[in-house]
Formats: C-alpha cells, sequence, structure tokens
C-alpha cells in the first residue's frame, strides 16, 4: 500500500510536470516507447513466477537441496545460494526476494538451522548477483536499451567478471561471519517424509502435490529461460508463458488467479518514478552528478561512478539512481560501472532497492526478526568491498 501511495505522488507529479512544459511530449513519446515493453515484462515475469511458486516448484526444488545436503549446514547453505543466484540471473532479484525467502526460511527451520545466515544470502544474492543478464534486474533491462539494444550473450560477455566478483564477494564474507552456525549438523529425512509446511509465499504444500501443475509449471521455466536469452523481445516469451500457466491453473486450481497477481503498486511506482525522473534529467540533474561521476574510463574514473551509483542507491533507491545517472554512462564499461553500483551497492538502507523491502515483508510475516540496524551495519562493511571488487574484476577483464 507505501508503494502504490508514493507511486501516486509520482505519478501526480510527472503529470504536473508534462501539463507545464518540464516534459516535453516528444520526450514523454520515447520514454513510454522504451519502457512500455519493460513493465509488460515485468508483470507477465510475476504472473509466472507466482503461478509457479503455487504450483510447488520452488519449495520443491528447495526440499530436494534439503535431501542433497546430507545433514550438513554448509553444504545445503551452498545449494541454496547457487539457487537464489540462479533464480535471481534467470527469473530477476525480485523473485529471489519475494519467493525464494519464504521458501528458503521454511527448509532451514525445518532442518533446525538458524535462518539468519541463509536469509542474508537469498537477500544479498538478490542484489549482487543481477549483474549477468538483461532479464536480472529492471535497471539491466534500461542499460540493455541504451547500449543500444546489445543481446544478451554481449551483455554477459560485458558483465561476466563483475558479476562473478559480486556474487563471491558476499559469500565469503557471510562463511566467515556465520563459520559456526555453518558447521552443525541437521537430520537427514528422506524427502518423501519431510513434514509439509505451509511457507507464505512460497506454495502450498497441496499445489506441491498437484503433479501437473508442479509439472507443467517446471516444464515452462524450463522453456523459457533459454527463450529469455535468445535475443528476441524478453516480453514476447514472457507473455506466452503467462498465458499458458494461466490457462493451466483455470483448469486446475482457478481460485488462484486473482487481479491480485498483477503487481499494480510496483507498475504505479515504476511509472511515477520513470516520468519525474526523465522530467530531473531534461532539467539537468546528470550535470551535477557528473562532477562526482567523473567522465573517463580510467580505473579511478569507473571507481567514482559505481561509488555514485552505490551511494544514490542508498540515499534513495537504485531505480532512480540509476536513471539520474544513465546519461553519464556513455561507453559501454562505464555503464557496466553504473550498473555494479545500483545492483550490488544498494546493501545498507533498507530502501536501497525494492527486492530488500519485500525480503523483509516476508521476514516479518514468518516472524523472522532482523533489525534494520544490524542489515545496515553488515552492509556498510559488504557494499563497498563487494563494489571495489566488481569493478576491479570489469578494469581486469576488458584492459
Amino acid at each position: 500500500m507505501r508503494l502504490a501511495i508514493i507511486g501516486a505522488v509520482l505519478l501526480f507529479a510527472g503529470t504536473v510536470a508534462v501539463a507545464a512544459g518540464a516534459l516535453p511530449l516528444d520526450e514523454l513519446a520515447a520514454l513510454i516507447d522504451r519502457v512500455a515493453p519493460i513493465l509488460l515484462f515485468v508483470v507477465a515475469m510475476t504472473i509466472v513466477t507466482e503461478l509457479a511458486s503455487e504450483a510447488g516448484v520452488f519449495l520443491w526444488t528447495a526440499r530436494r537441496l534439503r535431501h542433497w545436503g546430507r545433514g550438513r549446514s554448509i553444504l545445503l547453505w551452498l545449494f541454496l545460494a547457487v539457487f537464489a543466484t540462479l533464480s535471481t540471473i534467470f527469473l530477476s532479484l525480485d523473485t529471489t526476494a519475494v519467493l525464494l525467502t519464504p521458501v528458503v526460511v521454511s527448509v532451514t527451520r525445518q532442518a533446525g538451522l538458524p535462518a539468519l545466515p541463509f536469509a542474508l544470502t537469498t537477500v544479498w544474492l538478490a542484489n549482487t548477483a543481477s549483474l549477468l543478464l538483461p532479464i536480472s534486474n529492471l535497471t539491466n533491462l534500461l542499460a540493455q536499451h541504451s547500449l543500444g539494444s546489445i543481446s544478451p550473450a554481449g551483455f554477459a560477455a560485458l558483465m561476466w567478471a563483475p558479476s562473478l566478483a559480486a556474487i563471491l564477494v558476499p559469500l565469503v564474507f557471510i562463511g566467515i561471519v556465520f563459520r559456526r552456525d555453518l558447521r552443525k549438523r541437521y537430520s537427514r529425512i528422506p524427502v518423501g517424509r519431510i513434514r509439509p509446511d505451509q511457507p507464505a509465499g512460497g506454495g502450498s504444500d497441496a499445489a506441491a502435490t498437484d503433479r501437473v501443475l508442479l509439472g507443467v509449471s517446471a516444464s515452462v521455466l524450463a522453456l523459457l529461460l533459454p527463450a529469455l536469452v535468445s535475443g528476441m523481445p524478453v516480453w514476447i516469451p514472457a507473455v506466452a508463458a503467462a498465458v499458458v500457466l494461466a490457462l493451466v491453473f483455470a483448469l486446475r486450481r482457478p481460485r488462484v488467479l486473482r487481479i491480485s497477481l498483477v503487481p499494480w503498486s510496483l507498475l504505479l511506482f515504476a511509472s511515477g518514478l520513470f516520468l519525474v525522473m526523465e522530467t530531473a534529467r531534461q532539467l539537468g540533474a546528470p550535470v551535477l552528478l557528473g562532477r562526482l561521476a567523473g567522465q573517463r574510463q580510467s580505473l579511478p574514473d569507473l571507481l567514482r561512478l559505481a561509488a555514485t551509483g552505490a551511494a544514490g542507491s542508498n540515499l534513495l533507491n537504485n531505480l532512480p539512481a540509476y536513471l539520474l545517472a544513465e546519461p553519464l554512462a556513455q561507453t559501454p564499461q562505464r555503464m557496466a560501472a553504473l550498473l555494479i553500483g545500483v545492483n550490488a551497492g544498494p546493501l545498507i538502507t533498507p530502501w536501497a532497492s525494492l527486492a530488500t523491502l519485500l525480503w523483509h515483508e516476508r521476514l516479518v510475516r514468518m516472524n523472522v526478526l532482523i533489525t534494520w540496524k544490524g542489515y545496515a551495519l553488515f552492509g556498510l562493511i559488504i557494499a563497498p568491498v563487494t563494489v571495489l571488487a566488481a569493478v576491479l574484476a570489469l578494469a581486469a577483464s576488458h584492459s
């Protein structure tokens, strides 16, 4: 509700800017042409992942990872980290934050393990693992357009090294800080005997027993992922997948098909934010940021741009931080540095990324208490180190 209110205020402010002439109509038309397919993709992917979760795909996978952990918490943690990484890369950071978080907490509780290291792994990887592909993050989709609609393979070639660094640094940190928790053991129970659970947002046990829904949903995801990186406009396979799953659910579990599957609050927020930030760009805000972010492609200037993106994300939010600094990223390397800042840097304040807020909301629902003070203290350590390591990896891979 709060996100919808903020979005409504932003949309009103943007409408006033258009009416006052601060945002010319031709620029508004160009903005709509750019962001409409992206927002359509976001809606379709939200529906796909929500329905896949209702079918039990995430819970089914996580329970098998618990079984494959063979009673060793460090193995379970590594398996879940890989799961979170792949979920973020191929299904977006919001999917990991919203749908994987309750599943991870449920599985670790069933195993009798402390939830904190696993929950932190999920939210940090939801942000830092979102560098590799355009579909991993909304900022990446915007950057893909600015880079001349670069192919997913070309995007991955640009971002693979910083992406790897941004994934490994948080994992090393958690492995060191929580090494005692990760040495614990848990009881090994065959998958078929794991106690049914009802994780919030993670798919019900009843849904997981519907083998038709589970099989169709898993098959749709398996076919969707290569289609999303094939080079075709990503909204096309996403919409097709959403339609297929909606039809199957209409036959098997029609009560799941509700209007709340569409992320209305996010749509309102993003639409208003795009309008306001485009107005700010027209009024010259990037010129002021240019003094902080530098202009060249030297390592110091790449670090300055990444630091500007990270600071802006933690002060405002990563999406406006990206939109304001985008005109300063005129080359692929500078765009990569900006993405490092706005994707891997938002680890300090709760509002730095929408995924973090959604993650915390899921934890509160499951009575997992993580204070923002403790989260910020960890973030003050891990965010600068992650951004630095990723920029160094970027420079080394494109030197």
